[in-house]
């Protein structure tokens, strides 16, 4: 009886481990993997999801009679799309903020994010960068005859209008200490409420004020630029995959002359 105890106690534990190695292989090697990375999901999938800007003329901008999104950073996405999936129209295209789009691309609800972000040392200890793809500077957005000028003007009792989650909002607390910055959402409603007269001065990346004194010609740029914004492309920490692969796919579309020909087509200014 003893014997027979010992061999059925023997079989039960067998038992239980190899039930548990084999969900430990289905959990780390499974459809529904959670370590499986982004690039083999792309593949699988055979379409990018980029994270894109619906609100910033030139870059990303919703066209309300077609409702497509358009810019640079769209037919750029498509040009990376083509290089690494053989086809630019394997993209899929959802809207981020300056606010969402960090908590949108470790959520997974996209691969990639294409929309006017600064590679900053912070931004980098949450996700991963590509190279460079376009260098933009820190500037002020304010109505033609406004008597700021530049950063000297932005005393006590002026305001500065910003995004939330945008370096922009952190940088000119820092430039400019006294004056009183509000921020927005988007740069939609940023602008607008410049438009109103709730604010002195606008402040983001010279790219995107660009686009907004391109819309309304009774604004202008002024000062200069103040900082050194370069954007990159940002994919969840840790995928190396994918970061490799877009900055191949960035390299060639340089390489080709692509490049140069969406930046010429949107930023006329630069």
């Amino acid at each position: 009886m003893k014997r027979i105890f010992k061999l059925t106690l023997i079989s039960m534990i067998a038992v239980l481990v190899l039930a548990a190695c084999g969900g430990k292989d289905k959990e780390t090697s499974g459809e529904g993997s959670k370590d499986k990375g982004v690039m083999d999901q792309i593949e699988k999938r055979d379409k990018i999801i980029f994270g894109v800007k619906h609100d910033t003329r030139l870059f990303g901008l919703k066209n309300p009679s077609t409702g497509d999104v358009e810019g640079f950073d769209i037919d750029l996405a498509r040009a990376l799309a083509k290089e690494i999936l053989g086809d630019e129209n394997k993209v899929e295209f959802k809207e981020v903020t300056s606010k969402t789009r960090i908590p949108m691309l470790n959520n997974g609800d996209i691969d990639a994010v294409v929309a006017t972000m600064t590679i900053s040392e912070e931004r980098k200890k949450e996700v991963d960068f590509t190279d460079v793809y376009f260098q933009a500077g820190q500037s002020l957005l304010v109505k033609k005859g406004s008597k700021v000028k530049g950063l000297d003007d932005l005393k006590k009792g002026t305001k500065v209008l910003a995004v939330k989650g945008s370096t922009s909002a952190l940088n000119i607390r820092e430039k400019a200490p006294e004056t009183q910055v509000l921020e927005f959402e988007n740069y939609a409603e940023a602008f607008t409420a410049l438009k109103s007269g709730k604010g002195d001065a606008l402040t983001t990346d010279d790219s995107i004020l660009y686009g907004m004194a391109d819309e309304d010609p009774s604004f202008e740029l002024v000062g200069g630029t103040f900082t050194e914004e370069p954007y990159g492309i940002a994919v969840k920490k840790g995928n190396k995959d994918l970061v490799d692969k877009l900055n191949e796919a960035l390299k060639a579309v340089k390489d080709s002359g692509k490049y140069d020909e969406i930046k010429d087509k949107w930023i006329k200014q630069q």
